[in-house]
């Protein structure tokens, strides 16, 4: 373990092995930080959040997964409730100046470009690359392996392995985030249907529900088809039908 003698790492906050904590960091009490996580100066982990209701007494932490890199004035709030944690899961790469709200939840192997915005309550499903400069509104959903433009204004949920951009718009299916993946064949083209026809209009709960009750084989569409059930903030969904060439982007 590493910790500069600039940086500050308050009472009761834990670290675990090999963490280092670079010049004028902040560990606020009550973080913790999992084995490996490197904080680069400036950041500040388990901040009060921005929050006007917020009692500071509140027993609340922020956590950080193995081997998560937090660079130059990242923020992570913690949790408005006691008891409770904003998360940022393993392996994640949090560029400069990036923010984190309180009671986010990112799975692992997240990369947040610089000056990323997920305000309080968002998820982010692992695996998912967030543009510089996008701003994801509270309680949105991203699901697994998305891709989010850059300077991207999220509203609305998005749906494991799609692209998405400007304001909740999707330009098309992550095809080629899933063939780096290794997802197979049949498993492409099985999703590639089911996102033709949970789109094709109106709701796509519906759609989403008749088709995992179809029933399918296949986990990673399983996963797709059952992130409709939840939710509250509505579904970025493509502006017409699309071709084969948009869903293969």
């Amino acid at each position: 373990m590493s910790i500069h003698p600039t940086a500050i790492v308050e009472e009761g906050a834990q670290l675990g092995a090999g963490c280092v904590i670079h010049a004028h960091a902040i560990i606020r009490k009550h973080t913790v930080l999992a084995a490996g996580v490197s904080v680069h100066p400036f950041a500040v982990i388990g901040g009060d959040p921005q929050y006007l209701k917020f009692d500071p007494a509140t027993q609340s932490s922020a956590r950080i997964g193995k081997g998560t890199i937090v660079r130059e004035h990242v923020t992570i709030n913690r949790s408005i409730h006691s008891g409770q944690a904003t998360t940022v899961g393993e392996r994640c790469f949090l560029m400069a100046n990036a923010h984190v709200g309180h009671d986010s939840q990112v799975a692992d192997d997240v990369v947040l470009a610089n000056n990323v915005m997920l305000a309080g309550h968002v998820e982010v499903g692992s695996f998912t690359f967030v543009g510089g400069g996008a701003g994801i509104h509270q309680f949105v959903r991203i699901g697994e392996g998305a891709m989010v433009g850059g300077l991207t204004r999220l509203t609305k949920d998005v749906a494991p392995f799609l692209m998405v951009a400007e304001r909740d718009e999707v330009p098309g299916f992550n095809v080629v985030g899933l063939k780096r993946r290794g997802f197979s064949r049949e498993a492409i083209r099985e999703l590639k249907a089911c996102f033709r026809a949970v789109f094709a209009g109106g709701d796509p709960r519906r759609p989403a529900a008749e088709l995992l009750a179809a029933g399918t084989a296949n986990a990673e569409v399983r996963r797709f088809l059952e992130f409709f059930a939840a939710g509250k903030r509505g579904f970025a969904r493509p502006a017409a039908n699309l071709s084969d060439d948009e869903t293969s982007g």
